[in-house]
């Protein structure tokens, strides 16, 4: 399961003030944290400003002063994207293309010329439709064009669009039937989530989210943008993992245990026997 630790993003008023400030101390500590917590990849988003370039240029080297796990490159400015792709010192994950043309035809030849693994959203020009047999038709298109452009199924994203439960009760499960029809059409393709859109608006966000995260994992999600900080919802994608039978020998899961990863109690860090309660 990778993990896309979701903070760095100039959507936050204290990470944009981190951005224009150069805060390097406050974005450091940021990826150290969701480094620290399990995070796989860190998405990186600079905001949508007129620097964007120079803005996610400074992110991209502030980040990999302190960590070296991959980054995401969220934006869908070309020309950001190409001022930072070079400094990155891993393959960088593209966030991302849908079947919007402007995506198509400015993001896209981008990812093509790098190679990069591509988020690609079921959304077009019209939007984001309620109806599952849009937004499937609107991932036929995308992986169409990914596959023209020479893009392997195997490093496509799909992002089914996880919507606010709030605001129509049947969101998440459009979304889930979405991945589960995906997962069938295109089985080399990857399933990629927003997890925290499906409880916006709702008291205890993190239950929501933990609920729907086990199911996608049923449904086969491969990635999810998420808070890594979240213990809880840390711990029970690993254990849905094993329930589901995908953790081989469980090994995932009592690693993470006997680390003391992911809030599991500490002194087994220190030797305890791993079945302490």
């Amino acid at each position: 399961m990778e993990v896309i630790g979701e903070k760095i993003n100039g959507t936050r008023k204290e990470v944009m003030d981190a951005i224009v400030n150069r805060d390097a101390i406050f974005i450091r500590s940021l990826a150290r944290r969701q480094v620290g917590a399990g995070a796989t990849w860190l998405d990186v988003n600079a905001g949508t400003g007129a620097s964007e370039a120079d803005d996610l240029a400074w992110l991209v080297e502030t980040i990999q002063s302190v960590v070296d796990v991959p980054l995401c490159l969220d934006s869908p400015n070309p020309g950001a994207l190409q001022a930072a792709i070079p400094l990155c010192q891993r393959m960088p994950m593209i966030n991302s293309i849908s079947g919007e043309s402007h995506r198509l035809d400015n993001v896209l030849p981008v990812v093509a010329e790098e190679g990069c693994p591509v988020v690609a959203l079921a959304a077009d020009d019209a939007g984001i439709s309620q109806e599952l047999e849009i937004r499937l038709a609107v991932v036929r298109r995308v992986i169409d064009a990914t596959r023209d452009a020479g893009i392997s199924d195997h490093q496509v994203y799909v992002d089914p669009l996880v919507l606010p439960v709030a605001t129509s009760d049947q969101n998440g499960a459009v979304s889930l039937r979405a991945m589960t029809e995906v997962k069938k059409e295109f089985p080399e393709a990857k399933l990629c989530v927003g997890l925290s859109n499906l409880s916006y608006g709702l008291p205890a966000r993190s239950l929501i989210n933990r609920v729907f995260v086990v199911l996608a994992i049923q449904a086969g999600l491969d990635a999810a943008l998420v808070n890594p900080e979240d213990t809880d919802l840390m711990q029970e994608m690993l254990a849905a993992r094993v329930v589901l039978g995908l953790d081989e020998n469980c090994r995932g899961y009592t690693v993470s245990y006997r680390e003391a990863k992911f809030g599991f109690p500490g002194m087994v860090k220190a030797g305890s026997s791993l079945g302490a309660s």
